[in-house]
């Protein structure tokens, strides 16, 4: 019998550098056959196409059917997280990639930025994939610059301070819950984009993160993911068999619900956009609304290749990914994630530009 496929789970918050982590492995995998499982929240496959832009792995117009992706290593699962909605094709998905499992050499699953790690892994006990394959890490990619701006986390002294004065506060939002629930699980954390920050809050965010794990787990430093593949692979964790050891905030849950009013929205505009007036615009609409995170691709006038655009509250990266196709059609495509979008205003403000 074949050994069993391992499959390395990467998390992390929105926006905290996942896919930017993937590519660059991809890039630089040294000979291993890699198959990726992406799952966005959100309709559009924004992070599956940036992936298959790298130009390591075959491009498959209908991938996100598996019995259409014998050629490409690229599975995307859209509109649903993976620890919940979306079981039902993420369990043929990893069929199928079982039944391949002599031309893959490793799998690496994407979780959506709102998806909680242990109700997935619990999926490897299931019978048919835990024959076949096994959790080898869990991976927590953390944004240092967001985390240091108190972004997506409450500034632990100040909590401590407010509970002694009274008991019944509960400063823990579902997404912090969400935030510490990813690192209890990990067996590596990456403190990513350390670049935008400086000793002083790279140490705060490393204490932090420290104090929210439950045992000792690795932690490494990263500049926008650029780690070498030994760093991520090859920890023969078998996570599924120990989840015991992860603590979650949902242990004594059947199921659990993502925060009701965190919803998605993609826009689709038949022309092009110019980059700064609509990076300035996406700026204004962030602090106008809680918008965490914006993704997407532009077409931008007088230019032949694809602009990727991505934002994490009001701070944006953008960069030219690919050509566009010769029979491509230029669109510009963007996914928000937030709390109560109001979509129409969005879409009437870029409208206007």
């Amino acid at each position: 019998m074949s050994a069993k496929i391992p499959v390395t789970v990467i998390t992390g918050f929105l926006g905290s550098g996942k896919t930017s982590l993937i590519r660059h492995l991809l890039q630089n995998n040294q000979g291993r056959r890699i198959a990726v499982l992406v799952n966005e929240f959100g309709e559009l496959g924004i992070d599956g196409e940036i992936l298959k832009s790298c130009q390591v792995c075959p491009e498959d117009e209908n991938s996100t059917n598996p019995q259409n992706q014998e050629n490409t290593n690229i599975f995307e699962l859209t509109n649903g997280c993976l620890c919940c909605t979306v079981q039902e094709e993420f369990y043929p998905t990893m069929q199928e990639l079982i039944k391949r499992r002599d031309t893959i050499d490793c799998i690496v699953i994407e979780t959506s930025g709102l998806a909680l790690p242990k109700p997935l892994v619990k999926a490897f006990r299931w019978q048919e994939i835990r024959s076949a394959a096994t959790v080898d890490a869990v991976i927590t990619v953390v944004d240092c610059a967001a985390v240091a701006a108190g972004t997506f986390a409450s500034d632990l002294q100040a909590i401590a301070r407010q509970r002694e004065k009274d008991d019944s506060l509960e400063h823990e939002t579902p997404l912090q819950e969400l935030f510490a629930d990813q690192l209890a699980c990990a067996d590596l954390v990456i403190l990513n984009k350390t670049d935008l920050v400086d000793e002083q809050e790279k140490s705060q965010v490393l204490e932090l993160v420290t104090q929210e794990l439950p045992r000792e787990v690795k932690i490494v430093a990263s500049d926008h993911g650029k780690l070498d593949p030994s760093i991520l692979l090859g920890y023969q964790a078998a996570v599924e068999d120990n989840l015991d050891q992860r603590p979650s905030h949902h242990d004594m849950e059947e199921d659990h619900d993502h925060d009701d009013e965190i919803n998605s929205t993609h826009l689709i505009f038949n022309r092009s956009f110019d980059p700064e007036k609509l990076q300035d615009t996406l700026q204004k609409l962030a602090k106008k609304q809680e918008i965490y995170r914006i993704k997407g691709f532009v077409a931008v006038p007088n230019k032949p290749m694809r602009l990727v655009m991505q934002g994490v509250g009001t701070r944006f990266d953008r960069f030219y990914d690919r050509p566009w196709k010769p029979k491509e059609e230029k669109q510009t495509r963007l996914v928000f994630i937030g709390r109560d979008l109001q979509s129409s205003r969005i879409e009437s403000e870029l409208a206007a530009l």
